[in-house]
């Protein structure tokens, strides 16, 4: 079978001066010169001796070099572990826990963080120091600097053409299936530890074949991404692209949304993907009629429910690109559904119907579809669909169930399978289209002294579509919610920390003294239902600044 390494080496050979992976920094890179760094990359990995089955740590920007990387990886056999360069130490140390790993692949800005975490030896990408004196500071651990080299724009054109054939075992003629499980992303799942979602090369082809149907792809479509590469939603539409041939512009500037959607224009895309907030940030401070976006032909959403004025506004402001409304999860590689533009209306407040070899039913608690207009589980199952949990058997058997995946969403469908999502069956946050179990965040809480008791909840957010609430029971008196949230940030992803917290002298119980959560829940809902919300296309005018090369991936509450 066919994977991400064997896609971006057929394109090379093909048509090695098309453009693949583009930057503010560092302009387009070709075909050809990613796979050039994809060979010089995987040389260097191998020489470390990673092999195939092992387990390779990335926790790097979005850069050419980091899809080079992740391909190499790929390529070996071994797995790449997906990581968020924005995890606490007390995250990353409780993923390298469970995974293992000899290898971390990390940015050369992460080195002090990474020292206080046992295990892997360090390879650095962008050393922000010479590599002697990386060396001395991280001792035995240095595993040697992999720099990025892409050839400027406009050098090595052709080149690509004189290579041979690229072959996952290295033996040139000879084919060899890529490795099982091609790369592990933790998340929360329904407890406060990181659950690492296996998924194959089985998966991701599946998932990316069924994208490329619905969204009728082909190699004259050009991506601008602002989502992070670690990121399934990311992922997708990086081998999307790679799968049939197009183009990927990575901008990490979106603090700064006219400038990305100015390079958007500039660049020619031909779609777009974001999360509810990235619409909301765009709604807020951009006027898009005052851009050319005639490049655009479509739009994807996912990772959360958007507001559906939102939605009716992407629809109008992107016009005539079209608007997919999509849902999916980390457990079914990143897709499940998604909405034809062409039945906005008629099924207003849908998330689709299963996506081309996907399958969706909503179910009762034995598994017994339910009819049209009644509430239930909502499961699935696909090629898409992850093998298990890293090392969890009882939490993958809690949501593999016959060879269909439990999603923990509650949803109706109508007499044409078109589902609507209308909660969730079990307590998960899903904050910028991830799921985090309230239990983390609760731990976060309790770990400072003083704090006796915390819970928290979900509220719907105009802005970000869900946000964290948390109630606390503190013991001392000078504690005020300025230090919970200043404590949160240290010990948590900035994604992480609570919107708000809120003390209480106790929480709603019942007659068992169980907290009585839903009720929570509504005083959270009325805390951001009686928010002001920020002032509709404010405009924002920075100074057009070049992101610097190894800043970390805009990250998405989630």
């Amino acid at each position: 079978m066919s994977g991400p390494a064997q896609w971006l080496a057929g394109h090379a050979a093909a048509t090695p001066d098309a453009p693949c992976v583009g930057t503010p920094d560092s302009g387009w890179v070709t075909y050809g010169q990613l796979q050039r760094e994809v060979r010089r990359v995987r040389a260097q990995l191998s020489a470390l001796g990673v092999k195939r089955g092992d387990r390779v740590l990335l926790a790097l920007p979005n850069v050419p070099g980091t899809v080079a990387t992740w391909c190499a990886v790929q390529s070996l056999g071994a797995t790449s572990v997906e990581l968020d360069r924005a995890w606490s130490e007390g995250a990353l140390a409780e993923v390298l826990r469970q995974v293992k790993s000899g290898l971390a692949i990390i940015s050369g800005r992460d080195v002090r963080k990474w020292l206080g975490l046992a295990g892997p030896k360090l390879l650095l990408m962008h050393p922000t120091h010479p590599p002697a004196t990386v060396q001395s500071l991280v001792g035995d651990r240095y595993a040697g600097w992999l720099p990025e080299s892409p050839l400027p724009k406009g050098e090595g054109q052709g080149e690509g053409r004189s290579e041979p054939p690229f072959t996952p075992s290295g033996v040139e003629g000879r084919t060899e299936d890529p490795p099982d499980v091609a790369q592990i992303v933790f998340t929360s799942g329904t407890t406060s530890t990181p659950r690492g979602v296996l998924q194959t090369t089985r998966n991701l082809k599946a998932s990316t074949d069924g994208i490329v149907e619905y969204l009728h792809l082909t190699s004259a479509d050009r991506a601008m991404l602002v989502l992070p590469l670690f990121y399934v939603y990311g992922k997708s539409v990086l081998l999307s692209h790679l799968r049939v041939g197009g183009s990927i512009f990575l901008d990490e500037r979106f603090m700064y949304p006219r400038v990305v959607m100015e390079a958007l224009s500039a660049q020619r895309c031909t779609n777009f993907a974001g999360v509810p907030v990235t619409f909301e940030s765009l709604r807020r401070h951009v006027d898009l009629s005052t851009l050319d976006l005639s490049s655009l032909r479509f739009v994807t959403q996912a990772g959360g429910a958007m507001q559906q004025d939102t939605i009716t506004w992407a629809r109008g402001a992107f016009a005539p690109a079209l608007l997919y409304v999509m849902y999916g999860q980390t457990e079914a590689t990143s897709r499940l559904s998604f909405l034809p533009p062409a039945l906005a209306l008629e099924k207003k407040g849908s998330v689709g119907r299963g996506m081309p070899g996907v399958e969706l039913r909503v179910v009762n608690e034995q598994g017994v579809p339910v009819p049209a207009g009644s509430e239930g589980h909502l499961v699935a199952r696909g090629d898409v669909v992850m093998p298990g949990y890293l090392d969890a058997p009882e939490e993958t058997a809690k949501v593999l169930r016959d060879g269909w995946l439990w999603t923990g969403d509650l949803a109706t469908w109508d007499a044409d399978g078109y589902v609507t999502i209308t909660g969730r069956s079990k307590h998960v946050l899903k904050l910028g289209g991830h799921r985090v179990a309230p239990a983390e965040l609760e731990r976060a809480l309790t770990s400072r002294v003083g704090v006796r008791e915390a819970v928290v909840v979900g509220a719907p957010d105009k802005l970000e579509g869900e946000v964290a609430i948390a109630f606390v029971i503190s013991d001392d008196a000078q504690l005020d919610a300025t230090a919970l949230l200043r404590h949160c940030r240290t010990v948590l992803p900035a994604p992480r920390v609570p919107k708000t917290v809120v003390l209480v002298p106790d929480f709603p119980r019942n007659t068992s003294g169980k907290v009585l959560v839903g009720e929570l829940i509504k005083r959270a809902a009325e805390l951001t239902r009686d928010a002001v919300q920020p002032e509709l296309k404010t405009p924002i005018q920075p100074e057009p600044v070049q992101a610097e090369r190894s800043r970390g991936p805009v990250t998405e509450a989630s």
